[in-house]
């Protein structure tokens, strides 16, 4: 059963998970990269038994879960091991990704996905949406959510793909610098159209 997928992504601080939020508030159903990258290493998974098997046991807490401040000291310091552990993880987070949207039953899919682009997931999907923020909101929003340094925003603003190129990519847009009513405007607009593309989709792949 083919099913039409709209890749949702944006900035950090751009608002993703409020209006992922809003499309699921509609029915539709969510996959979330951020929670499916945690499910592959939870405890009893294949990912962590790998990874524990790469690592050693130093890489798990007293639990038996995966020690994510160890993991990410040895992956920062030593570029080869980050490689790897991409390599492991990449292919393990597509694959849930897809088998979730396989079983979803909502009319169309959102696949939440923060590096959408630059990871090369957009080719997963149908239709990009991306949610777009001044970076100056970015800054202010993000480091009064996460208490963290406007300069450490600005870093991973960075290490992001820019604003300009995300924009290009998209073939959506919602702006997220007003109200909650003006974005639950967009929000609705954005589903009256997917549910109609969506509709047009499965009749002409599932005949």
């Amino acid at each position: 059963m083919a099913k039409y997928i709209v890749g949702l992504t944006g900035g950090i601080g751009s608002g993703k998970t409020t209006v992922a939020n809003l499309f699921a508030e509609l029915g539709i159903t969510l996959v979330d990269a951020d929670i499916v990258a945690r499910e592959v290493v939870a405890l009893g998974s294949s990912g962590l038994e790998q990874i524990k098997a790469h690592f050693g046991d130093k890489i798990c807490l007293a639990s038996g879960e995966l020690n994510r401040a160890a993991l990410r000291e040895i992956i920062f310091s030593d570029k080869s091991q980050l490689e790897w552990l991409n390599n492991l993880l990449h292919p393990l987070i597509r694959q849930t990704m897809l088998q979730q949207v396989q079983i979803a039953d909502s009319e169309y899919v959102i696949l939440v996905v923060p590096l959408l682009f630059e990871n090369g997931l957009d080719r997963l999907v149908n239709t990009t949406l991306v949610v777009d923020v001044s970076p100056e909101l970015q800054v202010s929003r993000t480091s009064q959510r996460d208490n963290v340094a406007p300069t450490q925003v600005e870093h991973i603003i960075n290490s992001q793909i820019s604003r300009e190129k995300r924009l290009q990519q998209a073939d959506a847009v919602i702006n997220n610098q007003g109200e909650l009513a003006e974005l639950q405007s967009q929000v609705a607009l954005l589903h009256d159209k997917y549910l109609a593309q969506a509709s047009l989709y499965e009749t002409k792949h599932n005949d």
